[in-house]
């Protein structure tokens, strides 16, 4: 990395961490030589510029790991999404609920799909009575509807959310 620093002077840090103040970046570049380490631009946005002499590998890493932390404590959150058809069994049904409260636990939405197929189209409202009894059952104060239900082409969808 043979860079060219373009301002005339540098407001330097040396390796230690002591401050020289505003020094011309000819004389900031051979002390970096003299102490066989590199001069980087830590700030360019200041008038002079803020550079610093120390290892540049080592501080490509600590940037590089750095960042790697701060990813890794993030969450994103996903939609997980719950199928189910309106004639399902009760058992089938507390299993769904069981899923739905750990989905939400980890901080994710909740997409409940309500499939209909072929003739079940004409009883839809057994499938908005379904969507209506899942709200019931889990809409509290850790859970709340983003989306009450509604038709989507052959579905009934219904969208919940971990309350902030």
């Amino acid at each position: 990395m043979n860079e060219r620093i373009r301002s005339s002077e540098v407001r330097l840090i040396d390796e230690n961490g002591e401050n020289h103040g505003v020094v011309a970046t000819s004389k900031a570049l051979a002390m970096a030589e003299e102490a066989e380490l590199d001069l980087v631009v830590v700030s360019q946005n200041q008038e002079p510029p803020v550079a610093k002499i120390l290892n540049y590998g080592k501080y490509k890493y600590e940037l590089e790991k750095r960042a790697k932390e701060a990813k890794k404590k993030q969450h994103t959150v996903d939609v997980k999404e719950v199928k189910v058809r309106y004639k399902i069994d009760t058992h089938d049904y507390q299993v769904r609920i069981k899923n739905i409260n750990k989905f939400i636990a980890q901080g994710n939405k909740v997409k409940i799909v309500v499939m209909l197929r072929g003739r079940e189209m004409q009883h839809s409202h057994l499938a908005f009575d379904l969507a209506n009894k899942f709200m019931e059952d889990l809409v509290g104060e850790t859970i709340v509807v983003e989306k009450k239900p509604q038709l989507e082409g052959r579905n009934v969808t219904l969208f919940l959310a971990p309350a902030s």
